[in-house]
């Protein structure tokens, strides 16, 4: 459904341990992508968790672009609690 990505530079300068690769593999193994209501900007935000290369598990937030390509803005490992309670996988 949204296997097209961009992935923002800024995630790498962030969190050196995560690169381009990483996160296109994790969002191409996430489990569970949904969208975030109630967000700020004009297009829909996706919050999702994914697999690396490396087993890792890799949280990730992306907005939809209109032209249907999802911006990939904010990444990490491990996954906050909180993303984790958002889509259903922690009490």
């Amino acid at each position: 459904m949204y296997d097209i990505i961009d992935i923002n530079p800024r995630i790498n300068e962030r969190h050196p341990d995560i690169n381009e690769s990483d996160v296109k593999i994790a969002w191409k193994n996430a489990p569970i992508i949904i969208e975030r209501s109630g967000g700020s900007l004009p297009s829909a935000v996706l919050v999702a968790v994914g697999f690396d290369a490396r087993s890792r598990l890799i949280e990730m937030v992306g907005a939809v672009n209109r032209d249907g390509v999802v911006h990939i803005f904010h990444a990490m490992t491990p996954p906050s609690k909180r993303t984790l309670r958002e889509l259903g996988l922690s009490r």
